[in-house]
């Protein structure tokens, strides 16, 4: 018949990709090892992307002082972009969060925004991550916590930076 030999070719591709992966496993080369080969792949940039990689920091960073009027906490928002502030305390501790989701809800409870303060509506004890985690377990705590917005802290719960949803999209780490 003169035909391409199909099948044994295609045995043959299947022996060797199971020698290459028996090979791999015998050497220990895991995800980790193929992700330093190949950094630009999904794999690579899921292993080796830290939040600190993607975050936001210095005056990209929205903050506030604990004892900021609402509406100033909204010109935050408003200028940094990030649908959310952080709300620092007198030493520079992140004391909470304000978010767009929050001014919403004091929008829809009729509360006059003038003269109230943001510790009286901030939400205490929000969620965080440390800069030298990788960005995938930022995404995993955002999915988990149904949140866009991530503060990133140092060891002594002093704000170093925040992450969006959208900078992790950006990153290609989702």
């Amino acid at each position: 018949m003169n035909l391409a030999p199909t099948a044994s070719t295609t045995a043959a591709l299947a022996l060797g990709d199971a020698l290459a992966v028996a090979l791999l496993d015998a050497r220990g080369f895991g995800p980790e090892d193929f992700a330093r080969s190949h950094p630009g792949g999904l794999l690579g940039r899921r292993l080796l992307t830290r939040v600190t990689d993607v975050m936001r920091s210095g005056e990209a960073l929205p903050a506030v002082r604990i004892d900021a009027r609402v509406v100033d906490a909204i010109i935050e928002i408003t200028r940094k972009r990030m649908g959310m502030t952080a709300v620092l305390d007198a030493e520079g501790r992140l004391a909470g969060i304000f978010t767009d989701g929050d001014l919403r809800r004091l929008l829809e409870q009729g509360r006059d925004l003038r003269g109230l303060r943001i510790d009286e509506v901030m939400t205490r004890s929000p969620a965080t991550i440390g800069a030298l985690a990788l960005a995938a377990e930022a995404v995993r705590v955002m999915e988990e916590r149904r949140i866009t917005q991530l503060l990133v802290v140092g060891d002594d719960a002093r704000l170093v930076g925040a992450l969006n949803v959208h900078d992790l999209l950006a990153a290609k780490v989702v």
